[in-house]
């Protein structure tokens, strides 16, 4: 049985990656799913096509999530079209791999404002037109616990992801809404093996208690729970999608 029939979601940076696999799972789901992006029209449409065969409604809406007035307008756009927005899936981020001597204010600036502004601009908006009764997933990264070179900024800004989610979980729990963090391990995607040696995949795969990294559909299926009805009364967590690596 589809779990998220009736459900309408907006999943942001779904054009290709994890975003698309969670779009994906919730249209297998059965859920009425936005496809959100920043600028690769191409990819967002094959994501809303893909999840169109499955025989459930998607479109795709350009915002960058950066910037609070495309934002309203995204939500606007998604209400006009479907009435309300029943979950957010906050999955738009970006990483620069820089030791912190050498990254840039531009660098630093970036990461901000779209792994942390991003997330709270969607956020603020959830907390006034999400429906009753919502979910709110947000995404952080099992980095955050490893420690590893190049990758400061990049925690930081999940950390701030991560601390934002508890306090909103307090903030919107009165109107029925939910409020979690899925914190990925290293995963399959284009984006995650660029630049890497096989000697460093292996080295991040020994870490995982399976032996391999993740796959995009092993963090979507996790989405998938967080967001059906079995999950309401899970809140203000972070839950660890990483195959035990941390």
């Amino acid at each position: 049985m589809k779990t998220l029939t009736g459900k309408i979601i907006l999943v942001t940076g779904a054009s290709r990656g994890i975003g698309a696999a969670v779009a994906h799972k919730l249209g297998a789901e059965g859920a009425t799913v936005v496809v959100n992006y920043a600028g690769n029209k191409e990819a967002a449409d094959n994501t809303v096509a893909a999840i169109r065969e499955l025989g459930t409604e998607a479109m795709a809406v350009q915002a960058d999530v950066s910037k609070s007035d495309e934002v309203k307008r995204m939500f606007d756009t998604v209400i006009a079209q479907y009435g309300r927005i029943d979950v957010l899936v906050n999955n738009a981020g970006i990483l620069l791999y820089k030791l912190i001597k050498d990254t840039t204010d531009e660098d630093f600036d970036r990461q901000f404002a779209i792994n942390v502004k991003g997330t709270f601009n969607t956020m603020r908006e959830a907390a006034t037109r999400l429906a009753d009764n919502g979910t709110v997933i947000n995404f952080s990264s099992s980095t955050t616990r490893l420690l590893l070179p190049t990758y400061g900024p990049y925690v930081a800004t999940k950390g701030a992801v991560e601390q934002m989610t508890r306090v909103f979980a307090k903030e919107v729990g009165a109107r029925g809404i939910n409020v979690n963090v899925v914190s990925p391990g290293p995963t399959n995607t284009e984006l995650f093996l660029n630049g890497k040696t096989q000697e460093a995949l292996d080295r991040l795969a020994s870490l995982s208690a399976f032996n391999r990294i993740g796959e995009p559909d092993d963090i979507a299926k996790v989405v998938a729970f967080l967001v059906s009805d079995d999950a309401k009364w899970i809140s203000g967590q972070n839950i660890g999608a990483n195959g035990g690596m941390a």
